[in-house]
């Protein structure tokens, strides 16, 4: 029915004791989606109360290789099954209340979710498709999470919403990492001497000797002149340090202005060769 999925990432009471809850959702796709995104983010505990249509090729094929995921789903009948043992629940809601409810955002659910998952089971739970979760299903739960969308459309679709949650769950965790285990996941890579860069930084040596490359070639192609420089190498220079180049693109810099200067000097010499054979025509006319 379905194909075998890769193994799920992450420690085993992380994946556990947080609890995806979907209520009565309409369409079984939309419980595939949820899979895949609770799997990208390295958890793997779903729980379906009531589901329209569960299990069926359409949900499994939404899960694009999430299928375990869907094969541990509990499904049970009710929401007080889903939440039973649970020590923490928060739901999600888009729409103030008449009677104000102890309201979070997802960073901060986030953190509330793991610190009381060491007690015991920790519930999400995601409402209907069309109208979310009931005024009674939301009063079962200690927070609401408000994910701060657009006012003015700020229905989310089911897997996105809980892609939001699973994704700041998922910072959490690998910020909690002890031994910098984290570090690989968090940490940017934007520019040479960064961990992971493929080429080590070039050296100040190296760079100015491509400036003075660069300055050398720019005057071959007559583009500019030394005499009367204005702000052009400053430009170049500021954008070229802006980009913070490695070794290799060094060397390829170095290696275009070396043909251009090949190019600049082969044409200069075609017009030198065709200039005296133009003179040399004409002094044989005169001859």
């Amino acid at each position: 029915m379905h194909k075998p999925a890769l193994p799920l990432e992450g420690t085993d009471s992380f994946q556990d004791q947080i609890r995806i809850v979907l209520v009565e959702t309409s369409h079984s796709g939309n419980i595939g989606a949820v899979a895949r995104a609770m799997k990208n983010m390295g958890l793997g505990n779903l729980w379906l109360v009531n589901p329209n249509s569960f299990p069926d090729e359409a949900s499994y094929a939404r899960s694009s290789g999430a299928s375990d995921v869907l094969d541990r789903a509990n499904v049970v009948s009710s929401l007080d099954e889903a939440l039973a043992d649970c020590v923490l629940v928060m739901g999600t809601s888009a729409r103030g209340r008449k009677v104000p409810w102890p309201v979070i955002a997802p960073p901060e659910a986030a953190v509330a979710a793991s610190e009381n998952a060491t007690n015991g089971p920790v519930a999400l739970v995601f409402g209907r498709e069309n109208h979310g979760l009931s005024n009674e299903e939301l009063q079962r739960c200690h927070y609401h999470i408000h994910i701060p969308s657009n006012p003015d459309y700020s229905s989310l679709n089911l897997a996105m919403a809980v892609q939001v949650m699973c994704y700041e769950l998922r910072m959490h965790f690998l910020r909690s990492l002890e031994g910098g285990e984290g570090s690989p996941y968090l940490k940017p890579m934007t520019a040479p001497g960064d961990p992971g860069w493929d080429v080590p930084p070039a050296p100040v040596n190296d760079v100015e000797g491509f400036f003075g490359h660069l300055e050398q070639v720019l005057v071959d192609v007559d583009f500019h002149r030394r005499e009367n420089p204005r702000q052009l190498m400053t430009r170049l220079r500021r954008l070229f340090q802006r980009a913070r180049l490695d070794q290799m693109e060094i060397n390829i810099l170095r290696g275009i202005l070396t043909s251009v200067q090949k190019a600049a000097g082969a044409k200069a010499d075609s017009k030198i060769t065709e200039a005296d054979s133009k003179a040399t025509g004409q002094d044989n006319g005169h001859v």
